[in-house]
């Protein structure tokens, strides 16, 4: 049986370039294919548990553009529940303008448009209702984020946040949280502490714990994630694979974490699976695109 889960978040359109090398300040290259993929990590995230059969209701802020349209066709397409979706009547769509290396590396410039106009007073309080589990990151502006996670304190819902892009975070962020899911970079903003071995993963995922965070994982791309939480702590790896492009890795972790959660699966049986469903998007190029389908990670493992 489907799970109901709300994400809230952001949906961008991304434009991504695969180069050789990523040029310095001033300098030109030649860069190889170019591809305008739907993303956006709210986007993303909501459409890898999609694929993965969980029951998604999305809540978002596109501009009045073709770019808005588009993402609203596809969400609709991969099944999600796009009702409580709004429409800026000032700002452009977003847009994400991602360079991606030969090593499958990226570096991304967003420009955040109408993610920036999602307000509490656009997220309908029947949104929350018969939600098990919520997912927010922070593409969106922080007071909304505050605000959700408030709503979803005051229904008793678990609250996931991905805390993306980087940024400092406060106790009212932080305080009763379910999951913090930050990676190396991320939570060295957030604690101070910066990541260079299982002990120092150990004392920033205490940090966070003093700060009232339930449960850590913290990702740490190749090398798999660190959880800390509900009977384990520890390292969980991930496949080995041949990395095309990373640029929704998390998100799709997330989004497959998320699933799993729904599922009743523990925290450490989710990490497994996510780090899977992560693994497999690395292998392709995009961030929606690179999302896989339940099928996808059975038949790729064995």
């Amino acid at each position: 049986m489907k799970q109901s889960v709300l994400i809230i978040g952001s949906s961008n359109t991304d434009m991504v370039v695969k180069t050789e090398h990523f040029p310095k300040p001033g300098e030109t290259v030649l860069g190889g294919t170019f591809l305008m993929n739907p993303g956006g990590k709210g986007a993303n995230q909501a459409v890898a548990a999609a694929r993965l059969d969980a029951d998604v209701r999305f809540v978002a802020k596109t501009g009045n553009d073709i770019f808005g349209k588009q993402a609203l066709e596809g969400f609709k397409k991969e099944g999600i529940d796009t009702r409580f979706m709004t429409e800026s009547a000032g700002l452009a769509s977003g847009v994400a303008l991602i360079t991606v290396n030969a090593q499958g590396q990226n570096e991304i410039v967003v420009a955040s448009g109408a993610n920036m106009d999602l307000h509490p007073a656009d997220i309908a309080d029947n949104a929350f209702e018969n939600v098990t589990l919520a997912l927010l990151q922070l593409e969106i502006p922080a007071e909304t984020v505050r605000w959700a996670l408030a709503k979803c304190a005051e229904k008793e819902i678990r609250a996931v946040l991905n805390p993306a892009p980087a940024m400092e975070l406060g106790r009212e962020f932080l305080n009763g949280l379910y999951l913090i899911t930050p990676n190396e970079t991320e939570t060295e903003l957030i604690t101070g502490i910066t990541v260079e071995g299982e002990e120092t993963l150990q004392k920033a995922a205490q940090y966070l714990f003093d700060l009232g965070v339930q449960n850590v994982i913290i990702t740490l791309g190749s090398k798999g994630i660190y959880l800390a939480g509900e009977g384990f702590t520890g390292i969980i790896p991930t496949p080995v694979v041949e990395a095309v492009d990373s640029t929704a890795a998390g998100d799709v972790f997330n989004g497959a974490l998320l699933k799993a959660l729904a599922d009743g699966k523990t925290l450490e049986q989710a990490s497994h699976f996510a780090c899977r469903a992560a693994a497999i998007s690395v292998t392709r190029m995009g961030a929606q695109s690179s999302a896989p389908y339940q099928h996808e990670i059975d038949s790729f493992f064995n």
